[in-house]
């Protein structure tokens, strides 16, 4: 298996960060943008889209600041990958963004950013901040 590329993305979200953390951390909150629906049984989340499921455990989270998932396919191969949304205010400008962490193989760089940019617009039309 080859290693996987990090990449990091910042986006500028109009919204305060308790909302924003609800979208992020919460199966309700998640099933409005990021997935058709999503499941939570304790740690383990389940992610559904057009009808197939992927499951992700929750590695880590911090309360109005980030939350950090592997896919639970990444953890039977043994690899120590993962997704981490995190929330970021400008303390000079009270900016918020969002600063998403993923790691994906070398050739699927392009995709993997476009996947979230679409990602994150979806988010910013279900807070209005589009």
């Amino acid at each position: 298996m080859e290693d996987k590329v990090k990449i990091e993305m910042e986006f500028v979200i109009h919204a305060s960060p308790q909302l924003l953390y609800q979208y992020i951390s919460t199966p309700s909150g998640l099933s409005e943008w990021f997935a058709d629906n999503v499941n939570s049984r304790g740690e383990l989340f389940t992610f559904i889209w057009d009808g197939s499921e992927e499951k992700a455990k929750l590695l880590s989270k911090k309360s109005g600041e980030r939350v950090k998932f592997r896919w639970l396919n990444d953890e039977e191969d043994g690899a120590s990958y993962f997704f981490e949304i995190r929330i970021q205010v400008d303390e000079i400008t009270k900016d918020v963004s969002l600063i998403v962490t993923d790691f994906t193989d070398d050739d699927e760089v392009d995709e993997a950013k476009m996947l979230w940019d679409n990602q994150i617009s979806d988010l910013k039309q279900v807070l209005g901040s589009a």
